[in-house]
């Protein structure tokens, strides 16, 4: 208990956003302090700690070991001490807050537009930073309380400590030129493998759903355009011979030259979850941003 004299609360603060942000001007900012004031905060924590706690590596800084063991339990402490110090209300309009959020591309198009919005209109205090990183990594993110939300796909998900919800259903289409197919818009399964393809491989998407069906027949298809961005593919298939096969979500806007058609083998629908750790559960302001997430993505529907 003695060792409390030699740190306040703000210090613990200040130690709290340079280990999330990992960066003197972002912690300064998320703080609504001067860069020196956290410098100096800095300097001071790194004697107190006896480490360095963030080590610079060419342009960028890292968590030391010590610094990277703090994290956890201090968010946990933090939160407490909120827990004690704050009633458990939230009022929108009021709050001053920053959430961290990762996604992929598909997940940042259906969501971040509308949420922007109402933020905006309700709750123009709250800030968002977004990553993207694989589903494992967003995963151990949330755990660690390096972000507050991720939104993706997280199959076989089994976790004490990490909450999961199902915001939709999703399945995949296939996409080409209208003036490239049959008068029936489709593709047998053997003319399908032997028209080029458009593969989208960034490892936060669900590209790995369409490989394991041609696995499991046996099968490849021929990758004649592999990139990690779904949004430029949709615009690679007009005029082309090529075909993309994607969530349906994706192609919510179609450009008029192109014919959807469904895959010719059957590929398993995949679950679009948000998840976030437990600690976080009973936040009214995570509530919140939870529940506006969910009637977003409840919201995105297709035609096809």
């Amino acid at each position: 208990m003695n060792n409390l004299r030699r740190i306040d609360t703000n210090l613990l603060v200040t130690l709290h956003a340079l280990l999330l942000e990992k960066h003197i001007s972002r912690a300064a900012i998320r703080l609504h302090k001067s860069q020196p004031a956290v410098s100096h905060a800095l300097a001071h924590l790194r004697t107190i700690f006896n480490d360095p706690l963030l080590i610079r590596r060419g342009k960028h800084l890292e968590l030391s070991l010590k610094a990277s063991s703090l994290l956890s339990p201090l968010t946990e402490a933090l939160e407490g001490l909120d827990s004690l110090l704050e009633a458990p209300v939230f009022v929108p309009a009021e709050s001053k807050r920053a959430f961290r959020l990762a996604m992929s591309d598909y997940g940042a198009w259906l969501v971040l537009p509308e949420l922007v919005r109402r933020l905006r209109t309700e709750a123009p205090g709250i800030s968002l930073l977004v990553t993207q990183a694989s589903r494992e990594v967003m995963m151990a993110q949330a755990n660690e309380g390096e972000v507050d939300i991720a939104l993706g796909v997280f199959p076989g998900l089994d976790s004490k400590t990490l909450r999961c919800q199902a915001l939709f259903e999703e399945r995949f289409i296939s996409v080409a030129d209208a003036s490239t197919l049959p008068a029936s818009g489709t593709l047998s399964l053997t003319e399908w493998l032997d028209r080029p393809h458009v593969v989208v491989t960034h490892p936060s998407v669900s590209e790995q759903e369409i490989e394991s069906a041609l696995h499991a027949l046996g099968l490849e298809r021929k990758r004649q355009i592999t990139l990690p961005h779904w949004r430029v593919a949709n615009d690679l298939i007009a005029g082309s011979d090529l075909i993309l096969t994607v969530a349906s979500r994706n192609l919510i806007s179609l450009n008029p030259a192109l014919c959807i058609f469904e895959p010719p083998l059957a590929i398993k629908p995949f679950s679009f979850r948000q998840l976030w750790h437990l600690r976080r559960d009973t936040d009214p302001a995570h509530q919140w941003l939870r529940q506006q997430i969910e009637n977003i993505a409840s919201a995105s529907k297709t035609s096809f």
